[in-house]
């Protein structure tokens, strides 16, 4: 439940006319930085942005003094409001805060403001022109310029190849603190959305994709904040079972996870009884051949409903490459057991080529569904320059 502090500010010195853009600004316990941000934010908009504008300060159950700093910055500041919240959660402050919004484009952005605020203008453009649904910031996509520790990068990465290929998710950066939705776009996705947390933003974009709401990439000038809050392990967790629950419904993978269950099976009978008059590569490979065509085969009925002749010789030709992926990871790891054991025994030498064919067929399922099996080109529209916008004859 939320208890919606000085919002009659949200009128204060403004014309009749509602905002044009609300941007939501969710925050738990930054005392330390919440004035400078908002002030500073509140500032661009005043002077650079052309349309008209409110900020919301959704707090998130917040116990040290932010609650207060920022309803004196609603008191002071014209188009600011403060929402307090009993319980945390950025989605559930997003959520509440788009709720209550007349704007036509909700935004929202993270308090520490590490995206470059250039890029609002842009974000917002093809929302306000009706070319796009939803826009979001890009660290990852071409043009944008990012500085942050290797840790964080390498997070980011995967785990949006994770989306890529688990959910067969388009775009680029799910987790970017920096998105803009159309408020009718808003009103037929939030109330789909299960999770309050960190992952909302990511089903927020997986729900868009599905029902072929289209989605705009602007590429973002980012600097990470050393004095982040984040708990990075546990939001990677619970980001994780959101992944999970949503690619349950996922027939795709389900069929590849059954599939690829009967060909790790076969591949280790394969090898087992291979690996009596072979040495532990060759055998490997023979037995990794033999299960790629099968799956290969296997995977083009059962898991993307691929019938008839109709682009079979390229299918098992994509399939013969993935397998030549899966070929050197396993070898690899195998090179490194030998490294280690010169004369591993062979339960050690399946253990480890089991553990290497997981990640095999990760790239695999990777491979087959973004690449072999992919007739249609990507939803997500390219990052680029934002289409004209519309006259802007009421800005504030």
């Amino acid at each position: 439940m939320s208890t919606v502090i000085d919002m009659s500010t949200r009128r204060q010195a403004e014309a009749p006319l509602s905002p044009l853009v609300e941007i939501a600004v969710p925050v738990f316990n930054e005392e330390r930085g919440l004035e400078a941000s908002i002030l500073r934010l509140h500032a661009y908009l005043a002077s650079r942005f052309p349309f008209r504008f409110h900020i919301t300060i959704a707090d998130n159950a917040s116990t040290d003094r932010t609650p207060a700093i920022a309803a004196r910055l609603a008191r002071e500041l014209p188009h600011v409001s403060l929402l307090r919240l009993e319980e945390k959660g950025r989605g559930r402050a997003l959520r509440a805060a788009w709720s209550e919004s007349d704007a036509e484009i909700l935004c929202y952005m993270d308090v520490d403001l590490s995206t470059d605020l250039d890029a609002l203008l842009p974000l917002v453009a093809p929302l306000v022109s009706g070319h796009s649904d939803i826009a979001i910031g890009s660290r990852l996509a071409r043009g944008a310029r990012v500085r942050r520790g290797p840790k964080r990068e390498l997070i980011s990465r995967t785990y949006n190849l994770i989306l890529h290929a688990a959910l067969r998710s388009r775009f680029s950066d799910a987790q970017c603190g920096f998105k803009a939705v159309r408020r009718d776009a808003a009103r037929a996705l939030v109330p789909a959305i299960q999770d309050d947390g960190w992952f909302f933003d990511t089903e927020l974009l997986v729900l868009a994709e599905r029902r072929g709401l289209r989605i705009y990439e602007v590429p973002v000038d980012w600097d990470d904040d050393p004095d982040s809050r984040v708990a990075i392990v546990r939001t990677a967790l619970d980001d994780l079972r959101g992944v999970w629950r949503l690619a349950r419904v996922d027939r795709p993978l389900l069929a590849f996870a059954g599939v690829g269950a009967a060909s790790t099976l076969a591949y280790a009978l394969l090898y087992t009884a291979l690996r009596h008059r072979f040495g532990p590569l060759e055998a490997n490979a023979a037995a990794l051949l033999a299960t790629a065509v099968a799956n290969t085969a296997a995977n083009r009925r059962l898991t993307f409903g691929r019938r008839g002749r109709a682009g079979l010789a390229r299918h098992h030709l994509g399939g013969l490459a993935a397998f030549a992926a899966g070929l050197v990871v396993t070898s690899a790891a195998l090179a490194a057991l030998a490294a280690v054991h010169p004369h591993p025994g062979r339960k050690a030498e399946l253990g480890a080529v089991l553990v290497a064919g997981a990640l095999a067929t990760a790239v695999r399922y990777i491979l087959l569904r973004g690449w072999v099996f992919r007739d249609q080109p990507p939803r997500a529209l390219p990052a680029g320059p934002p289409p004209p916008l519309r006259s802007a004859d009421d800005q504030h």
